[in-house]
């Protein structure tokens, strides 16, 4: 092959490369604040608060199903207001109730504070969203699909 074929080869394929970074979409977890998105590659999260009643931890497991939010289960201490009245499944897990839910949402809508700790669990890492913004804020939880170089920044 000579110079020539080379170079144009080598320009095709960066061409092709840089295409696709602007142009393929990959599916991941948004976090819509007042003044500020961020991201979650992962195809998973937890999310974690101390419930306002019985002031015990409630931590709810979401997958990302196509475009939705997939809650699987979610664990608590006791029951009370806001506990799941039927469930496929329930066991009980190092002093927690565990539920399955296996329930679908298009988005998730959440009022975040230091009071209750919101926060989000991920691959052993935690992110507390209430210091992300100011008490009592809602929190847009949604799946987005991102063009590749979109993924560089923007995450937490």
């Amino acid at each position: 092959m000579n110079k020539s074929k080379k170079k144009r080869w080598y320009w095709g394929i960066s061409l092709l490369i840089l295409l696709l970074f602007f142009f393929i979409r990959v599916p991941v977890f948004a976090f819509e604040f007042e003044d500020k998105t961020y991201y979650l590659k992962s195809d998973h999260f937890d999310l974690s608060w101390i419930h306002s009643v019985e002031k015990e931890e409630w931590i709810e497991s979401y997958r990302r199903k196509d475009s939705q939010l997939l809650l699987t289960n979610t664990h608590f201490k006791t029951f009370g207001a806001g506990v799941p009245s039927q469930s496929n499944d329930v066991s009980f897990e190092d002093g927690y109730v565990k539920m399955e839910i296996n329930q679908l949402f298009n988005e998730l809508n959440l009022t975040v504070s230091s009071n209750v700790k919101t926060t989000i669990m991920v691959d052993q890492k935690e992110i507390p969203l209430y210091q992300y913004t100011e008490d009592y804020s809602m929190v847009h939880i949604f799946i987005e699909k991102l063009p590749l170089w979109r993924l560089v920044k923007g995450g937490f």
